[in-house]
């Protein structure tokens, strides 16, 4: 199927509008040909709260695809901001004498020291587009402190905040430090 035909989008266009959205960054975790092995991707939700459910999307010609079905488990791992080489590597740059990156959570794959692990079964597949939709129940979790690794623009992203009540204490103490001069 093919986008409408008043519609002028092209795929770079849309890439970039959706580039746009800020996402974590999470490693898919499964095994593959009897080996373990992970994908790099920001298309995860979480889909139900009771029963516990998530939702991935890979491209229906990926490894993963080929290699989950109906019934089979896999892992996600939400990464940590210190965690940008892993999502480089699984992202298709390779990274030569990488240190084995995985434990196992729930009996699956998930990456060492990530902020979030879960271990899920796929439940149910659905076509869409150049991508397959995989739902799936949680059937362990574990999780951690700390920032996360985030990608928006095409690019690895921090979160930089300010404690919007010091930053009032501070324009407050200012502004009382000034009347005092006055």
């Amino acid at each position: 199927m093919s986008a409408p035909p008043d519609l002028d989008l092209d795929a770079a266009q849309f890439r970039r509008a959706m580039g746009k959205f800020a996402t974590g960054v999470t490693v898919i975790t499964f095994e593959h040909e009897g080996r373990t092995a992970g994908m790099t991707a920001n298309a995860f939700m979480s889909l139900s709260v009771d029963p516990p459910m998530i939702l991935v999307s890979v491209r229906a010609q990926a490894r993963f695809a080929q290699s989950i079905v109906s019934g089979d488990a896999f892992g996600v791992s939400f990464l940590a901001q210190h965690q940008e080489a892993l999502s480089r590597h699984f992202g298709g740059q390779p990274r030569d004498g990488l240190d084995d990156p995985f434990e196992r959570t729930g009996g699956v794959p998930v990456v060492r020291a990530a902020l979030v692990q879960i271990a899920a079964r796929a439940n149910a597949i659905h076509r869409g587009g150049d991508h397959l939709i995989y739902t799936a129940d949680v059937e362990a979790l574990r999780e951690s402190d700390g920032p996360p690794l985030l990608f928006h623009g095409g690019k690895y992203r921090q979160i930089v905040g300010h404690d919007p009540l010091l930053c009032w204490r501070d324009w407050a103490h200012d502004a009382v430090s000034l009347a005092g001069d006055e």
